[in-house]
């Protein structure tokens, strides 16, 4: 499948009740050959009216801390296990992760991705593992299907509670250095 026929397929999406209530798909952004895939649990209210995630305030919080390890947004390709806003942004539910789960193996597939950056706990409770700890786990390095994953907190739960946001950029740092690393094997 190609990046466009994936796309289109996803917009068209309907296998779900979210499929009826979302402004826009929320499909992914960014580099379509870059090394660092950033995942989210879902899109948030500006996320659904632009149809780009992380755009909003938890965004803008992002691309500070990619700022901030010399990291180029534009370089990443950041996407979310949900492809539609759940009500009130609510979690998602398991019917939904199931229904929009294969839209984000594939564009795993087609990505390769090095590095797998779960932003947040519930992604990383389908990614990494089901029981995954974010407060004991966060920037902890997992081989998981061939890819090197990780998570870090969730940049809207840093609007609540700032005083992560140093564990967060020591966890930015480690991902720029691990990619670094990595890009330098070849």
């Amino acid at each position: 499948m190609t990046w466009e026929l994936l796309e289109s397929t996803c917009a068209a999406c309907q296998k779900c009740a979210l499929g009826a209530t979302r402004t826009k798909s929320v499909f992914g952004t960014g580099s379509r050959t870059a090394d660092l895939l950033f995942v989210g649990e879902a899109p948030g209210e500006q996320e659904d009216l632009t149809g780009t995630p992380f755009v909003g305030r938890a965004g803008q919080l992002l691309d500070k801390f990619l700022a901030a390890v010399d990291i180029p947004r534009k370089d990443v390709y950041i996407a979310n296990i949900l492809k539609c806003r759940p009500p009130q942004n609510r979690d998602p539910l398991p019917e939904e992760e199931a229904a929009c789960i294969d839209y984000l193996r594939e564009q795993v597939r087609l990505l390769k991705p090095r590095i797998i950056v779960c932003l947040g706990r519930i992604s990383a409770m389908k990614l990494i593992k089901p029981n995954f700890a974010i407060t004991k786990e966060h920037g902890q390095w997992f081989d998981k299907n061939g890819y090197l994953m990780t998570a870090v907190y969730h940049p809207a739960y840093l609007l609540r509670d700032p005083r992560k946001k140093e564990d967060m950029l020591e966890d930015m740092k480690r991902i720029a250095a691990k990619l670094a690393e990595l890009q330098g094997e070849g």
